[in-house]
Order: structure tokens, then sequence, then C-alpha cells
């Protein structure tokens, strides 16, 4: 290995670090003084009530862990959002499990829980697959009910969401295993199957407070909502358990009788180690954006390093063809990062989407669906080609072309954002607009409409012409200044934290767990059959 290899893997892998030491710090939620508080009260924190009920020999990932990351700084922050995603396996069966933190805010509800809850849910409707809540929440965080409350993806969503899961036979348990109040109180009622543990869990629409101040009558929150009220009084939940850890085994118990469903029938052979070290794509990814054989990337993803290439020599900026990751049967379009010398004499530019790799990448889409072959995306893409040569050969159409063919697909598709992830590349490369199954991010990525350098340029002659037009003129320090300002102020939002945060990619990984993500998402995926016919719409020849 050569000193640039050397270099490169030092820089990756102290990425890799830097985000699992972000990782360490949310996985407190609200802090050792809150978490200790939670034993306290004879509760389980969120992340041990999902360790105790996921099966622990088995594999499972988390989504949306970056949530709320360096967000509401003037509320006190919401890490993870407040609420806690896995996705892993109860006896044997692939499940969803949604738990929330009560150590983060008591565990109310900011915007960006409504929008990781949803997530969830959306997960568990698309795939077909059991979804467990673990009800432990305060409702929705006051000071900020209005970004939270009446919009059409805001809190009522969740209650719309349990409904059509219901209605398509989609498993929901749950369990109250602290405070439910208010509209919450609806989210485990409108599941299949509640339980409520005893002391500790109490659901109720109004607590004693409000009773009191509304009708005028004294009565204690136990009395009012709790265990022994909803499952000998009131009939609203179906099973009392003693403590979390009984809660928790009850749910095992219930899963473990769940009948099986129809499958999408994807191709699982035996799953095969890649041939080449995946760790040393922590050396081969540069540093500083320079180019890079993305082949030599796909080759430590996928089993036996086997890539069967479509259209090896046709619109060589973005690779597609036929490999098995996991034993599963997948289809690879990849921005490739070389430097390349086009037939024609000219330069191609690397993680460029020029009209041939466009029409290629059609093409490969539509077969992947004609075969039911579920897709990976692997993104490096820098956007479209721009220029004269580029637009009267048709690059527009040739885009939509693909964007078309990618948006109607009927298999699954699963994104991988391997470096950069800018403008109507990430569009056309299934960025998170397209619904793919599963959205990730390795820690050197980055996300936005364009490049910082570029972007700090455009917006810094707008900002001149707004000076100009006032008047006003500014010295060539102040302008370097100013440039300056921009550009860090957008590199930051480039960030996959950033991202993260906001839940534009379900995580931030290590390149070495890529291939956990995609098989558990194909597996996840196969629970739900495919029900409609591919039709790509109109697209022109």
């Amino acid at each position: 290995m050569n000193l640039e290899f050397n270099k490169n893997e030092d820089h990756l892998k102290l990425l890799v670090s830097e985000v699992k030491t972000k990782l360490h710090k949310i996985h407190k939620g609200g802090g050792d003084k809150k978490i200790a508080k939670q034993h306290e009260q004879g509760k389980l924190t969120a992340r041990e009530r999902i360790a105790y009920l996921l099966d622990s020999k088995k594999p499972q990932i988390e989504i949306g862990a970056f949530a709320g990351y360096d967000m509401y700084a003037e509320h006190g922050g919401c890490p993870g959002g407040g609420v806690v995603v896995v996705l892993g396996y109860i006896k044997g069966r692939m499940t969803l499990v949604v738990a929330n933190d009560a150590t983060v805010k008591a565990g109310a509800w900011f915007p960006i829980t409504g929008k990781k809850n949803l997530r969830a849910q959306e997960l568990a409707m698309e795939n077909h697959i059991p979804i467990i809540y673990l009800v432990d929440s305060a409702g929705v965080y006051l000071p900020m009910q209005d970004e939270i409350f009446p919009d059409k993806e805001h809190f009522g969503r969740i209650f719309r969401n349990n409904a059509i899961l219901s209605s398509k036979g989609i498993s929901q348990i749950a369990a109250i295993m602290g405070s439910c109040v208010a509209g919450g109180a609806y989210l485990p009622i409108m599941s299949d199957e509640a339980l409520i543990v005893d002391k500790t869990g109490s659901i109720f629409l109004a607590g004693s407070y409000l009773v009191k101040a509304a009708i005028g009558e004294d009565i204690d929150n136990e009395s009012l909502g709790g265990a022994t009220t909803h499952s000998e009084i009131s009939g609203v939940t179906d099973y009392k358990a003693k403590d979390d850890k009984d809660a928790l085994t009850s749910i095992q118990n219930i899963v473990d009788k769940m009948g099986d469903t129809n499958k999408a029938g994807f191709n699982r052979a035996k799953a095969q180690k890649p041939a080449k070290d995946p760790k040393e794509i922590y050396g081969l990814i540069p540093r500083d954006g320079k180019p890079y054989k993305t082949l030599d990337i796909i080759e430590r993803l996928v089993d036996n390093s086997e890539f069967e290439e479509y259209k090896a020599g046709y619109g060589r900026t973005i690779i597609t063809g036929y490999a098995r990751i996991d034993g599963w049967a997948v289809g690879i379009v990849a921005n490739n990062r070389e430097l390349l010398r086009a037939k024609k004499g000219e330069t191609q530019f690397g993680g460029v989407i020029y009209s041939d790799s466009a029409d290629k990448a059609s093409r490969f889409i539509a077969n992947c669906n004609q075969k039911k072959i579920p897709l990976v995306f692997l993104q490096d893409v820098t956007g479209f080609m721009v220029g004269s040569r580029s637009e009267h050969g048709g690059i527009i159409k040739d885009g939509a072309k693909m964007v078309n063919t990618m948006s109607n697909s009927v298999v699954p598709k699963f994104t991988v954002i391997i470096g950069n992830s800018f403008g109507a590349g990430n569009y056309a490369m299934c960025g998170k607009a397209y619904d793919p199954r599963l959205i990730v991010a390795w820690p050197n990525s980055k996300l936005a409409v364009m490049g910082g350098a570029q972007a700090a340029k455009v917006l810094l002659q707008i900002e001149k012409a707004s000076l100009k037009s006032r008047g006003e003129e500014i010295s060539k320090e102040q302008e370097e200044a100013m440039l300056k300002k921009i550009q860090d102020r957008y590199e930051e939002q480039m960030k996959p934290e950033y991202a993260a945060a906001r839940l534009w990619t379900d995580a931030i990984i290590d390149p070495l767990d890529t291939r956990t993500w995609i098989s558990m998402g194909i597996e996840m995926a196969n629970h739900a059959p495919i029900e409609r016919a591919y039709n790509p719409g109109i697209i022109q020849a």
C-alpha cells in the first residue's frame, strides 16, 4: 500500500471514530442523572427495553440515531429525537421497535420526534413488518406545539398511520410503560394489542390536575388511568404486566405466535464474504476529493467480489451491474469517480452524469424491475453535465428519463452516499425524495445542492449585488471575509451529521457495516409482495 492509501485510511478511520464518539453521547439520552432517575422509578431506559426485547444474537440496525443532533439548543437539545427506533428480530421474526426515551424531556414530542416516528411507521407500512411501540411520553412538547401539532406530517399523522397499518394487516403492539397523555393516548389504543405496566404505566386524555381544573373532580392519576383501572374496569388495555421485563416478555410471546406472511420472492443464495478485503475501502476513498475507481469499492462490498457489469464500455460515468450482497441478488447503480477519456477524445469527469450514462442507467433500472431485483445506488455525484454540448445533446431529456425510470420502480431501492450527493444528481441517484427503503451515508459524505466553494461564490455574488443596489461597496478584504463566512456556514450544512439530524438520511454508518444494512433492508422489503406492474410512464426513446 502506498502513502496516499495510508493517509486516506487514517482520514476515514478518524471520521468513523468521531461518529462513534458522537453516537456514544447520543445513546446517553438525557444523561446519567436522568437514567438514574428512570431506574429509581423501577423502569428500564428505552435502550435497555429494546436490548431486552430483541434477539441478542441476531443483527440489528438503528434508524435515525442522529435525529435532532445539534438542534433545539435553546430548548436544551433533543438527543436522538427523544425516541429510539431499531430494526431487529423478536423470536426470529424481523420487527421494528419504537421506544420513547423518557430521559429526554420526559419523552416529549419535538418536531423531529414526530418526523422520526412517522419514518418508523413508513418503514413498517412499506415493508409489511410488525411494529412495537414502547410508550413512555409526556406528549407534545408544548413550547413548540405549532411545529408538531396541526399539519399533515405532524403528530396527528401518527394515528392515521395506526389505522392504515391495521387495515393492511400489519401487526402493531404497544406497551404503556410510563406516561401516556392526551392525544398520545390514542397511539397504543389504536394498536392491535396494548399492554400496561402496573404502577408505572398510565394512560388518560387528561391528567388529574386538568380534570380538577376542567370539571372539579378530585382523583389521583393511578385511579384515573393506571393499570388496574384500564385492565379491570375500562377494558382499554389487554394485558397487565408487573414490571417492564414482564411486559417485554409478553410481547416476545405474542410475536412468537404470529403466522408467516407472503413474501416478495427476491433471489437469495448462500452468502459469501467479499474476496477483496472490505477494510481496504478506508484507504481507497480519497480524503481530498480526487478521482478513484468506484469499481474497487463495489468489489469490496459484494459477495466473492463478483460483479457482472452491464454496458461496461458505454456511459462510463455510471457503473451498472448485477451482484450479490449477503446472498441477496442486487442491481447496483454507482457513480464512477474515475477521470475518463471518451472515445471522441474529450475528458469525462467522474461523478458527473452525462447523457449516455443516464441512458444506460435508465435501461438497467428497467431491467432490474423486469427481473424483480432490488436496486442499490452508490452515490458520489456532483450533478448532471452542463454546457452547450450537453444541452444540445438533450441532457435534460436523458436525465428526466433516468429520474422517471427510477421513480416508478416497483422493486425496493437502497441508497448509500459514499461521497458527494449534490443537486439533481442526488435526485437521479435515488435521494430521500425518491423513497429508498433505507438511505445511509458514510462519514466522509457531503449532501447539498452544490459544492461548498461554488455555492459560496454564487451566494457572494448575490450579496454583493444586493449591497450595490443599496449604493454600498465592499473592500477586497471584506469580500474575502464574507466569502469565508459563507463557505464555512455552507460546509457545515454539507456534513453528514447535518443531514442525519434532519432525517434526510437514516444513519451515518461505518463503511464496513454497509453489507449488513443492505442485507437487512432487503430482508425487510422481502416481507412486502410487489403489488403493481412496472410502468415507467412516458419515456422518450
